[in-house]
């Protein structure tokens, strides 16, 4: 991938070509989706060999595990088991506090691109709706994303209800961690079908529209210290648009907004938007380096 020499959008970019990128010197780089591919992989193989091998690395799933004794539980996770059992047990606490403190640090929704196995499945799929939309197959749709926050309420508002964790039962997440940790079983039919829906009716549909665990991660994100830092050098070529998993995150690179910054004299701005994924994908296709990682605390370091 160079993107100093082409526009590196979803259509005119081969998939494999994204994994390397390319410097103003010519030099050759992993890009940041080889980076997060390789992290994801990682702490998977962890789960795997924790179970398999018992080296009691990172033993469990993402919904709940131990990391070197340490307790790590999914917000959300914790959220509906209180909801259900109206009670919080107190490795539950140490775990989920550990686990917000993290994310606060790191950015909520980077659990969505940096951790989630699902999202590997997810970015594949997205290549092969944008192939069938482009040769005409299949139309594109795309609905509001604040649709997530519905969804949100209703698994909360069942977990109260019914006593039982029902969005468990659905969550394409917790079924491939549990896949990978301890072996296949039956729900991974349902983990097709879902990436099925994403390859043939809308792009990236689970992640953007449903999954209540990105939601929460995205609550928690909107104070994170690690965010994208937008610069003046943009030239509003929209490529970055393209590729985000979020678009509506990336509002400043607007050209409608370009004549408001100029009068206001803004050199640089954060990407704040709760549903930023720090997937990186905008850093990798910026041919003017307009957008890169910043740690909003690093005056008080």
């Amino acid at each position: 991938m160079d993107k100093y020499n082409n526009r590196e959008t979803i259509k005119n970019s081969t998939f494999w070509s994204t994994f390397i990128s390319t410097t103003r010197e010519g030099k050759k780089h992993l890009s940041y989706r080889s980076k997060r591919w390789i992290l994801v992989f990682a702490i998977h193989l962890l789960f795997f060999l924790s179970f398999f091998i018992d080296i009691q690395t990172l033993e469990g799933t993402l919904s709940g595990s131990r990391f070197l004794g340490f307790h790590l539980i999914d917000p959300f996770t914790t959220m509906e088991m209180f909801l259900a059992e109206h009670h919080m047990h107190i490795n539950m606490i140490i775990g989920t506090s550990t686990i917000i403190i993290f994310y606060l640090l790191v950015g909520g929704r980077s659990y969505c691109a940096w951790v989630c196995p699902y999202g590997i499945l997810s970015e594949i799929g997205e290549k092969w709706h944008n192939t069938l939309v482009k040769k005409k197959i299949i139309k594109s749709r795309k609905f509001d994303h604040r649709v997530r926050y519905i969804f949100w309420v209703i698994f909360l508002i069942l977990a109260f209800t019914s006593g039982y964790m029902v969005f468990e039962t659905f969550n394409v997440v917790g079924i491939l961690s549990r896949a990978i940790a301890y072996g296949w079983s039956l729900a991974l039919i349902w983990v097709l079908l879902v990436l099925a829906m994403e390859v043939f009716f809308s792009r990236r549909a689970w992640c953007t529209y449903i999954c209540p665990i990105g939601t929460t991660y995205g609550i928690i994100g909107k104070a994170s210290a690690l965010r994208v830092e937008w610069n003046d050098n943009c030239d509003s070529c929209m490529v970055c648009h393209d590729v985000c998993f979020e678009n509506q995150v990336l509002e400043i690179t607007k050209a409608k907004y370009k004549k408001q910054i100029d009068e206001k004299e803004i050199k640089t701005a954060y990407i704040t938007g709760a549903d930023c994924t720090l997937c990186g994908r905008c850093i990798d296709v910026c041919h003017e380096d307009a957008l890169k990682f910043d740690f909003r605390l690093k005056s008080l370091v």
